[in-house]
């Protein structure tokens, strides 16, 4: 906590950032996190209380007043608000409710406009704070008005001016360092007529997929998109670093997902709640794993005649597990970048078909070679060699088709591949090495 201290005490109120004093929080213990969030500026809690993992949120709540919690709410800007309300919402909606009937008019109802949104929509991700100006507008008296809403802090992390017409309705979007170049006597639709640059203006409705918003942002290089309803009204704007929470929190759900977690209950401090979904998954495992054990006591008299086959049995459905594995994981990820369109699915199946054939080939001459010296019986090296070879291609077919499939049902790909997966590549391993150990060496 001496270290807050002397942070905010070796700098100026406008050159504190949340992210250095969110570094320093996270050392603290309990105790002195309760004391030391109290030393953060008022001004500055909200955007901290944001940026701390979830964790630290009912912390943060505990010890600060309704007073200062409202306080932390109005110096948000309007999706940061939104989204600091829900949070206090899902922990105490009596506090929630009280802190929102000490805020003004006009922030409550622009939380309620965004609480409107579903999740997945652009809409609920848009701040409303936006500097626009009409068409007709002469330039000079919008730099005027500009500078004078940037001073009172109206206004920031402004890049473009939206400009629009009498209805509101978007029609171009100039850079401020364009508007800086405009001849200042004339109007906005003088300048842009007379240039030649385009400002046609980059946009997404409020209705979205936050997914396709994000490939957008990528594919453009964009550091803020604007926002229209449906008739092309200007609603707000999304800046690039909301977009990089959420690319953030997509990469961490699908890693999370492919290991059988869940997300949120990660994040959440419940250590049942965490137990009780990773056993749900566990659970299915256990089936999964049975089913390949009954393949397995299909043949076992043919183990009980050869020891070797148990040996090397594990060898084949790892490898064919790992192949599969990557193949899915690639594939995973390059549906989550949108790298794969709606015709592309044969051709990913069949490069990681090929993939997944060329490396079966490579490794089943290494341990075919391997498992003849070892057990001194040629046909035994055959027989895994052959196996391997199967496994791997039916890994990679699978690795890809199987993301393909859940993505075609409009299911997230990530949920629930690595059992499917799992449980083809150690039923085909396990029934291709014993029916050909059956077939060729008894």
């Amino acid at each position: 906590m001496n270290q807050l201290r002397e942070y905010l005490a070796a700098h100026e109120m406008s050159e504190m950032h949340p992210s250095d004093i969110v570094k320093i929080l996270k050392k603290l213990d309990d105790d002195e996190f309760s004391a030391a969030i109290k030393l953060v500026p008022k001004n500055l809690v909200g955007d901290v209380a944001l940026a701390l993992p979830d964790r630290y949120f009912d912390d943060v709540v505990e010890s600060l007043s309704v007073d200062e919690l409202s306080h932390a709410v109005t110096e948000l800007e309007s999706d940061d608000q939104a989204e600091f309300m829900q949070e206090l919402e899902d922990l105490n909606e009596e506090v929630a409710s009280q802190v929102f009937d000490n805020l003004h008019e006009d922030d409550q109802e622009e939380i309620n406009k965004l609480k409107t949104y579903d999740e997945n929509q652009a809409g609920a991700h848009m701040q409303l704070e936006l500097f626009t100006a009409e068409k007709d507008e002469i330039v000079q008296d919008v730099i005027k008005r500009f500078a004078r809403l940037r001073k009172e802090n109206e206004v920031e992390n402004v890049q473009n001016l939206f400009i629009t017409d009498k209805d509101k309705k978007l029609k171009y979007a100039v850079g401020l360092d364009d508007l800086l170049i405009f001849d200042f006597s004339k109007s906005i639709i003088e300048n842009i007529e007379n240039s030649d640059e385009n400002f046609e203006p980059i946009k997404a409705t409020d209705i979205d997929d936050i997914k396709e918003v994000v490939h957008i942002f990528e594919e453009y290089d964009l550091s803020v998109l604007a926002i229209v309803n449906s008739y092309g009204v200007l609603l707000g704007r999304i800046t690039s670093d909301d977009i990089y929470d959420i690319i953030n929190e997509h990469a961490t759900e699908q890693m999370y997902n492919l290991a059988g977690v869940d997300d949120e209950a990660e994040e959440d401090d419940e250590i049942i709640n965490a137990g009780r979904k990773r056993a749900t998954w566990l659970g299915l495992n256990l089936f999964t794993a049975i089913a390949a054990s009954l393949v397995i006591g299909l043949f076992s008299d043919t183990l009980d005649q050869m020891v070797a086959l148990a040996i090397l049995m594990p060898i084949v459905a790892s490898m064919g597990g790992n192949a599969g594995t990557q193949s899915l994981t690639v594939v995973v990820r390059q549906l989550a970048l949108g790298d794969i369109s709606q015709g592309d699915a044969m051709r990913i199946i069949k490069k990681e078909v090929l993939i997944s054939l060329g490396n079966g080939f490579l490794f089943a001459i290494i341990i075919g070679i391997i498992a003849a010296l070892w057990f001194k019986t040629p046909l035994l090296g055959v027989v895994i060699a052959l196996s391997m070879v199967i496994n791997l291609l039916m890994a990679g077919f699978f690795g890809a088709v199987i993301p393909l499939f859940l993505k075609k049902l409009d299911v997230d790909p990530a949920i629930g591949s690595t059992v499917i997966l799992t449980t083809v590549t150690d039923v085909v391993g396990f029934f291709s090495f014993l029916g050909l150990a059956t077939y060729i060496l008894l």
